[in-house]
C-alpha cells in the first residue's frame, strides 16, 4: 500500500450556509490522500496501474463548480467521485479549507477532514 496525494489544490467558489456567502465567493484549498496498492504501477511503469491524480484533480474542480453549503458535504462528494472512477482504492482521506470564514472575528481558515 502506499499514498498519493495532491496538497493544496485552491479553487475559488460560491459555496457557504449564509446565502452571502453564496454569492460573493471565497477561496478554498482540498487536500486528498488516496491510499491503495500501486505496487505493479510501480513494478511497470503504468499509468493504468494506480491513481492518476490528474483525474482526481477534475473530479476535484468539478465539485468545486457548484454550489455547496458545508464543507462535510464538499469532502464527501470529493470521496464519492473518486471511489465512482477508482472502486479499487483502499481510504481516501480529504480536508475542505475556507479562508477567512465568516466567524465573526479573525480566523485565517476553517477546515474539515473527512475519511472514506
Amino acid at each position: 500500500m502506499g499514498t498519493i496525494a495532491l496538497e493544496g489544490l485552491e479553487f475559488f467558489s460560491y459555496h457557504g450556509f449564509y446565502e452571502e456567502e453564496q454569492k460573493i465567493g471565497n477561496r478554498y484549498s482540498i487536500d486528498v490522500f488516496i491510499t491503495v496498492d500501486f505496487q505493479q504501477a510501480a513494478i511497470h511503469d503504468k499509468l493504468s496501474e494506480t491513481v492518476n491524480y490528474a483525474k482526481v484533480y477534475q473530479i476535484v474542480a468539478e465539485i468545486m463548480k457548484h454550489s455547496h453549503k458545508l464543507l462535510e458535504h464538499i469532502a464527501y462528494q470529493i470521496i464519492s467521485g473518486i471511489r465512482e472512477k477508482y472502486p479499487h482504492v483502499e481510504k481516501i482521506e480529504v480536508a475542505v479549507s475556507k479562508f477567512n470564514p465568516p466567524v465573526g472575528g479573525v480566523c485565517e481558515r476553517s477546515r474539515v477532514t473527512l475519511q472514506g
